[in-house]
């Protein structure tokens, strides 16, 4: 039997009382559709602490916990604070554990970059499930900026770790 892919949540900040942020609170509905789409993976909770309260992949596993995930699905990662540093995680987790791909769970406008990152680093994705209200319209648009702002910075990373790897080997 084949293994079974890499679901990953992508984190999102928290509120300042310490609680799963809008974009959290639908990243985690992403990852819980995911989880019954795949029902033997593996899910990876992404994202350190950042100015509030615990790390944002505890109040994911807490909450996918809550909602009836087994615990001995979820793995977290307590400690990236950016989509790069999550997708390196994603990449080792993938690679070490022999995943045949990942199901990235996250906004539809942070997906592109994430998806560029992991093909090429190697690794295959795919699109973790959609739905539901994603944001008002002001948001959704500084969200897409920022993306077209962060994409060629991460993408020349992700080569030049690509690149000095393959020198090494």
């Amino acid at each position: 039997m084949d293994n079974p892919p890499l679901i990953v949540i992508f984190g999102a900040a928290l509120t300042a009382d310490g609680r799963a942020s809008p974009a959290l609170v639908r990243r985690i509905g992403y990852g819980r559709r995911a989880a019954e789409a795949w029902p033997e993976a593996l899910v990876l909770s992404s994202g350190g602490v950042g100015r509030f309260g615990p790390s944002e992949a505890s109040v994911m596993i807490a909450d996918l916990i809550a909602g009836g995930l087994p615990r001995e699905r979820l793995a977290a990662d307590h400690v990236s604070l950016d989509t790069l540093q999550t997708v390196l995680v994603a990449v080792r987790m993938a690679r070490d554990e022999g995943h045949p791909f990942v199901v990235a769970c996250s906004d539809g406008y942070h997906l592109p970059r994430i998806r560029l990152m992991l093909a090429i680093l190697g690794v295959r994705s795919v699109a973790g499930p959609q739905g539901g209200a994603r944001g008002p319209w002001p948001h959704r648009l500084r969200m897409a900026a920022r993306e077209v702002a962060a994409l060629p910075y991460d993408a020349a990373i992700v080569i030049w770790r690509r690149l000095t790897a393959a020198a090494r080997r």
